[in-house]
């Protein structure tokens, strides 16, 4: 048994997404979240800065006396985990491995795509993953930069997301993919947006969902399940607009958040 908080940090709002699953598979888990919306977004930046954050990010939630990290950003999965997990003694999930072992059971034609920030497509860390799992299966990615902008303005499914997801999306439809994954844990919340643009014979995987189930997993795993006597506290923190955060993060969990406190994370 371990009392301790989840930790979960993300370059902005989108790892509230996998915060909302983690909270639903494990309802008696305290989360304290970090979002970077001040330096967002990450899947434009170098892996030196992606990884510099990433680090600063980690130290701000050890302050706050976690017992794992959840890296819910699936750039800094992508260029910081190795790093990460070598230089601090405690439990880590990414987001990348678990939304890999998913995509390669999913798929039946073995045509799959993913889709990213640039940096996370650039990396190349879910062609290594997936093909780590099965190597004839046929990849095809897309980097999709304006997704985060769109979900962290909270456009989710209006005229606009629906225009550019059908400019960045139409060329994989035309590459027979029977499978897409969400790589970035913004995505979700343009999930709509993207069915409806991809069509209703391809399937959706989010990665936030799948790495909340490897949080668990780990949870259960290693004996560190919270006293389900107690009453679950969620702390939230920025390092932008309070306000900002409380309003749409509200909407992407489906309830009020009352208390943001703003972070200087340059300080860690």
């Amino acid at each position: 048994m371990d009392n301790r908080p989840i930790g979960i940090f993300d370059s902005g709002l989108g790892g509230l997404t996998v915060l909302k699953e983690i909270v639903g598979m494990m309802p008696t888990e305290s989360v304290v979240y970090f979002g970077d919306s001040g330096r967002t977004p990450y899947g434009t930046k170098s892996k030196e800065t992606v990884t510099k954050y990433t680090f600063q990010n980690v130290r701000f939630l050890l302050n706050q006396d976690i017992k794992m990290i959840v890296i819910a950003c699936n750039t800094a999965s992508a260029y910081s985990y190795e790093a990460v997990k070598n230089n601090f003694d405690i439990p880590i999930v990414e987001v990348i491995e678990p939304g890999a072992i998913t995509v390669a059971r999913e798929t039946r034609n073995k045509k799959v795509g993913v889709i990213g920030t640039p940096a996370t497509i650039n990396s190349g860390a879910y062609e290594k993953a997936i093909s780590k799992i099965d190597n004839s299966i046929e990849i095809v990615s897309k980097a999709c930069p304006l997704f985060v902008q769109l979900v962290e303005e909270g456009w989710w499914e209006n005229d606009i997301a629906y225009r550019i997801a059908e400019e960045y999306l139409s060329s994989l439809k035309n590459k027979g993919i029977d499978t897409l994954i969400l790589g970035c844990t913004h995505y979700p919340l343009l999930q709509n947006t993207i069915s409806k643009v991809m069509g209703k014979d391809v399937k959706l995987v989010s990665s936030a969902y799948e790495a909340a189930k490897a949080v668990s997993r780990v949870i259960r795993e290693n004996d560190m399940e919270r006293d389900k006597k107690l009453k679950p506290v969620y702390r939230y923190y920025t390092s932008d607009s309070v306000e900002k955060f409380e309003t749409l993060g509200s909407i992407i969990l489906g309830k009020e958040i009352k208390t943001v406190e703003k972070v200087d994370i340059e300080k860690y």
